[in-house]
């Protein structure tokens, strides 16, 4: 790689480490939200909602492509993100 395509590779992925910083300050909001519905939760079958999550990645393909994202990168994201959070309720869901 040539010294100035090195540079530019250097200054790109400072934007993405910015960037990256960005995400885990939203993700520790959407931490805080999942929180909040996790304590109206009366009983840990209802942590899995099948019925929104197929919402959820259906708007978002959606929005996908209406800005031109392809929509493969962000379903895996989200699909990722669902189950992951889904991961973290089951492990935190306190019994009443």
């Amino acid at each position: 790689m040539s010294p100035l395509k090195r540079k530019k590779l250097n200054k790109i992925r400072l934007k993405l480490d910015k960037l990256d910083n960005s995400l885990i300050k939203l993700i520790k909001q959407r931490t805080n939200l999942v929180n909040q519905v996790l304590k109206l939760k009366d009983k840990k079958k209802e942590i899995i909602d099948n019925k929104r999550i197929k919402i959820i990645l259906k708007n978002i393909r959606k929005k996908s492509l209406a800005n031109k994202i392809d929509p493969k990168i962000t379903n895996r994201i989200w699909k990722n993100m669902i189950w992951s959070y889904i991961d973290y309720e089951k492990r935190n869901f306190k019994k009443k």
